[in-house]
């Protein structure tokens, strides 16, 4: 038997230009290291400063046009109001804001007239109400203060239905296109009932209720005439005053029967034959040819600074804040 020893060759060591090579790879890496995150942090920076120029821009514009809203024309000049939309609380043809304008309008030292221009399906009687009362009430506020009558008509453009037309007439004459819709003289509260649905799923409806009549208009729960009977009697009556309102208005100038406060609607054409407008015209040619100032100036409250911003910027949760929450009880409606 024969044994053989094997001898452990040593590592080499290494060589200068090895040791040269590696730290010339490493100093090169960390250049490209270095040099991504500066060009990031310039990319960045770069996107933050165009941020911060486009709201200082935004701001500027809106605060522009804000101040450009509130000076008041040196010239005689026809005020504007428009009523769009839905009439309601939280729109835009709100009472406040609308009433808003028309005392803007009343107390403006250089306006000759106003012009209600509307286009809007009604919404709220509350709301249109209070928006017709207002304008009685500057009337002859302003003839008492004035001696003279401050001329107001009412513009339906596309639509001037339900609670839209409750607050035309309060105008002194009213006006529309050939092809506007005017009328809708009526009140109605719409729901949906779920019974028989629930039933068809096997699903048990459990409403518990202080007071007969608290679960009312319960949209799970059957609609029994006893409480139809007593819906009815409020749409009735609000639909009496919504009557009385227009022929207070309209006075003698209605020539139609019972149909016009049916609920139907006209064109413009129509409307005029029944006396629901004095003529058809635009809001341009009411200013120029009725009330003799051509200039029209908009004093619709317009929304505020933040709102715009905040819709311009799309803030949907700006948006929300702003919404009540949780669902609203049935209300009755002049649509």
């Amino acid at each position: 038997m024969s044994w053989k020893f094997w001898r452990r060759t040593p590592d080499p060591m290494p060589s200068p230009e090895g040791e040269q090579w590696e730290r010339a790879l490493i100093n090169r890496m960390a250049r490209e290291f270095l040099r991504d995150q500066r060009r990031g942090r310039f990319w960045g920076n770069l996107f933050k400063i165009l941020g911060l120029l486009y709201l200082f821009v935004l701001l500027g514009a809106l605060f522009s046009q804000d101040m450009l809203a509130r000076l008041e024309p040196a010239e005689e000049h026809t005020a504007m109001v428009e009523v769009k939309g839905i009439i309601s609380s939280e729109t835009q043809a709100s009472a406040d804001n609308l009433v808003t304008a028309l005392r803007e309008a009343f107390e403006a030292e250089q306006v000759k007239g106003i012009i209600l221009r509307i286009n809007s399906p009604g919404g709220s009687p509350v709301q249109a109400g209070y928006v017709n009362d207002e304008i009685r009430r500057l009337k002859a506020k302003y003839k008492e203060d004035k001696g003279r009558d401050m001329p107001v008509y009412a513009v339906a453009v596309d639509l001037c239905a339900s609670g839209g037309y409750y607050i035309a007439v309060a105008a002194d004459e009213i006006y529309a296109d050939k092809g506007s819709l005017v009328g809708s003289i009526g009140v109605r509260m719409d729901g949906f009932g779920f019974q028989k649905t629930m039933e068809d799923l096997g699903v048990e409806r459990r409403l518990l209720t202080a007071g007969a009549n608290k679960g009312i208009l319960d949209p799970f729960s059957p609609l029994s005439e006893q409480d139809r009977a007593f819906v009815q009697v409020i749409l009735d009556t609000l639909h009496t005053q919504f009557i009385q309102v227009v022929k207070d208005g309209r006075g003698d100038r209605l020539k139609g029967g019972d149909e016009v406060f049916s609920g139907l609607f006209w064109s413009g054409e129509q409307a005029l034959e029944l006396g629901l407008v004095d003529g058809l015209g635009s809001s341009g040619y009411v200013a120029r040819e009725l009330i003799g100032a051509e200039t029209i100036v908009d004093y619709t409250k317009k929304k505020d600074l933040l709102e715009s911003l905040g819709e311009r910027l799309g803030a949907g949760v700006s948006a929300a804040l702003l919404q009540i929450l949780g669902r609203e009880a049935p209300q009755a409606s002049l649509r």
